[in-house]
């Protein structure tokens, strides 16, 4: 198949990447480099069927033409992170929503056979039900889940009204080699091995004993591309490991020093998908524990050796504005 991969260099994108032109496909990389990296992708060198563009995925004019002949498109592109977009929402918007339209109205135009989107498990907000089915009520917290969730009706719709065959798949806090340690709150596991690296402690929200469902990359890579070769459309599936773990156990694992931070506003205290339903429609099931994928991680940790390390010092004044709002 020839496909395309928006936010290609990013962190989950660059692991699918691998999986696509491993099993033969071409691939196509869409990718304006504000958060993904180029150095995700070196590892192909001059593959023939690897090409890779600088873009903006908004701009739709722009993009049209890598979509001719392309067979499958998977949209991972968008702007993450829970207080940057508190403190930049239309920038979020932009991404998150006008970027989703303008690749579903290119994927549209050029008859693409399947289109993937990157869902959030954020759209749950805090769920009443653990583990949390695909049919719980949407409550987005912050400005990026809401956009992320708003990404996905406009996929659904797209699906519906224009047959475009669509699938949603709503991440739950994916980890591995790659992951971003950017951004005030970046991915957990990266800003804890930013501060390993440095020999800082780790900087563990509230008490710790909030429990998340942390998913090893590969593990959601493989369900993107089971999702993409299927006969399914027009979907939601939740794609996790299925099991709630401690942050408290997570940083045990990776070993070292902790200092406990106050919470954040609007998160929760658990997170844990049920995974009855992509179990079921795709055959697929996880295969990476929490203490496998971390003992992957430290066997790579020369890669975040250059990384910045955050601090709740690096909390800018109009973040801090926000939380003390929040918290009133």
């Amino acid at each position: 198949m020839r496909c395309l991969v928006t936010g290609g260099a990013g962190f989950i994108g660059s692991h699918l990447v691998d999986r696509l032109l491993g099993g033969g496909h071409e691939v196509v990389v869409l990718d304006n480099f504000s958060t993904g990296r180029r150095q995700n992708l070196l590892q192909h060198g001059r593959h023939p069927g690897l090409t890779v563009h600088e873009g903006d995925v908004a701009l739709l004019k722009a993009i049209q033409p890598l979509f001719e002949g392309v067979d499958w498109v998977f949209h991972l592109a968008a702007l993450a992170d829970i207080v940057p977009s508190i403190v930049r929402p239309l920038e979020y918007y932009r991404s998150n929503l006008d970027g989703t339209v303008a690749v579903l109205e290119a994927s549209r135009q050029a008859g693409v056979k399947r289109f993937v989107y990157a869902a959030s498990s954020s759209c749950y907000g805090i769920p009443d039900i653990y583990p949390t089915p695909e049919t719980a009520p949407i409550s987005p917290q912050y400005p990026y889940a809401l956009t992320k969730y708003l990404g996905e009706e406009c996929v659904l719709h797209w699906g519906k009204v224009y047959k475009l065959p669509v699938l949603s798949l709503r991440f739950f806090n994916v980890y591995g080699p790659r992951s971003r340690t950017s951004g005030t709150y970046g991915a957990v596991f990266g800003v804890f091995l930013a501060q390993k690296l440095k020999g800082k402690p780790f900087t563990v929200v509230g008490d710790g004993n909030q429990t998340r469902d942390f998913t090893f990359v590969t593990d959601v890579v493989e369900a993107i591309v089971m999702a993409a070769g299927s006969e399914h459309a027009g979907l939601v599936l939740n794609v996790g490991y299925g099991k709630a773990y401690s942050v408290n156990c997570l940083v045990e694992l990776l070993g070292g020093n902790v200092v406990y931070i106050p919470e954040r506003p609007g998160e929760p205290r658990c997170t844990q998908a049920d995974i009855t339903r992509i179990k079921s429609l795709l055959g697929w099931n996880p295969k990476v524990t929490l203490e496998r994928g971390v003992k992957i991680l430290l066997e790579n940790i020369d890669y975040w050796r250059e990384a910045p390390v955050w601090t709740p010092e690096t909390i800018s004044e109009a973040t801090r504005e926000w939380f003390e709002y929040l918290s009133k």
